[in-house]
């Protein structure tokens, strides 16, 4: 690694195709002027939409992309591959974690082998059309309210909760629009907070957010309003399950094989366990953002963070 690691050459990759591209180049924006204030010099926002995307990244031999993306191809594995490929060190997760932890099915499974509760649900493949009957068998099983969502998405989109019997068939068929297979879980009732991991080898967690939001759910309208108005650091839970849920957050990012960093997002039952909703292993990097918000609570200002999200993708590089 570089003695001086400002004195790298950083692309910052944000935009692509996916439902979240103009958060993404927000958060393409704000890492960008971060790193400068952390003294990097040599740093260049790309957008992966570009015609010249590869090409470019290709030929300036960059040292390190820092990945401000969110969403299919940026989240999922597919610029991580093409990154290898090019042999430019990358910030956060490899393909394998990317890929895991985009899939909220595949994701489900590897929690349970780990020993982290999850929310009772089931998964319609993808193309299947339930009839009335699977619908019936479905509330039946999961019972009242419900929360519809696609397997392979970010920030909220295509996901509903479903209150009514009959607003199941229409919440799935949302879903299915957008790719993918469509999860089907049963609301879990409790306090919602989010852990953030920073770390490759050795993570550790992040001061815990609680999410306070006055809306039936944290959907994309709460998400980018301003922190201060649905942020509470530290959360309102109990100091055993505060605990808990750091453990559960780490051993999530350690299963699925996370790298710089993850943010995990929880339900803290009246009981006091925390059960786990998602995993995601680009957490936003604008003023609104979680991660950003809890580590300027733990003593972390916003250019030393992305300054070390740096120096992590090159020690897991080394």
């Amino acid at each position: 690694m570089m003695n001086d690691v400002t004195s790298c050459k950083v692309a910052v990759l944000a935009g692509g195709w996916s439902d979240e591209r103009e958060v993404s180049l927000n958060s393409g924006r704000e890492v960008r002027a971060a790193l400068h204030a952390a003294g990097f010099d040599m740093v260049d926002l790309l957008d992966i939409a570009a015609d010249d995307f590869v090409l470019t990244m290709a030929r300036e031999r960059y040292d390190v992309a820092f990945l401000a993306l969110h969403g299919e191809y940026g989240e999922d594995g597919c610029v991580q591959g093409m990154l290898e490929v090019l042999h430019v060190p990358y910030t956060f997760s490899g393909v394998l974690a990317s890929s895991m932890a985009m899939e909220k099915d595949v994701t489900k499974l590897v929690y349970q082998s780990a020993g982290i509760p999850v929310a009772k649900g089931v998964t319609i493949e993808y193309g299947h059309v339930p009839t009335s009957a699977e619908l019936d068998e479905i509330v039946q099983q999961l019972g009242l309210p419900l929360f519809v969502k696609p397997t392979r998405n970010g920030s909220s989109y295509g996901v509903t909760r479903v209150a009514q019997a009959d607003q199941l068939a229409e919440a799935i068929d949302t879903a299915a629009q957008k790719g993918g297979h469509v999860l089907i879980e049963a609301a879990v009732a409790g306090t919602e907070i989010t852990v953030p991991v920073l770390g490759n080898q050795d993570p550790t967690a992040l001061p815990v957010v609680e999410i306070v939001t006055g809306a039936e759910f944290y959907d994309i309208k709460v998400k980018y309003e301003p922190s201060e108005l649905h942020h509470r650091i530290p959360a309102r839970i109990s100091e055993e399950s505060y605990a808990l849920a750091q453990r559960y957050a780490i051993a999530a990012h350690r299963a699925l094989g996370c790298k710089g960093c993850s943010r995990s997002d929880f339900i803290v039952k009246e009981d006091g366990t925390p059960v786990i909703l998602e995993t995601n292993t680009i957490p936003g990097m604008t003023s609104a953002s979680l991660l950003p918000d809890s580590a300027r609570h733990g003593g972390i200002e916003f250019p030393e963070l992305c300054k070390r999200f740096v120096e992590l993708a090159l020690e897991d590089k080394r």
